[in-house]
């Protein structure tokens, strides 16, 4: 079968060879299968974050549009209580 120590040497260099080169392409397969993870769950807390800031940009606009509202609405409230205090005060002095 084997005619010297020398293709039993080549035979199971080739194999040693062949066993590293399967360890390194499998570990390079979970190297890159890890980085593809990484990117997906960057990529995922990066559109979460988006979400959160254009939740916290429209409510922030909502808050400030609402405030300028409360502000007309107070000031109507305040002139709707000047009316009613100067019909109730007239009211009062022809009852006099």
């Amino acid at each position: 079968m084997f005619e010297n120590s020398q293709e039993v040497l080549a035979i199971s260099k080739s194999i040693a060879l062949i066993g590293f080169v399967a360890f390194v392409c499998w570990g390079l397969y979970y190297l890159v299968m890890i980085l593809r993870q990484t990117y997906l769950i960057i990529k995922e807390m990066r559109d979460r974050i988006h979400t959160i800031d254009e939740i916290i940009k429209t409510l922030k606009d909502k808050i400030e549009h609402s405030t300028s509202y409360l502000l007309l609405i107070s000031e109507g409230v305040k002139k709707l209580v000047e009316v009613v205090k100067e019909k109730s005060d007239k009211g009062e002095s022809k009852k006099k």
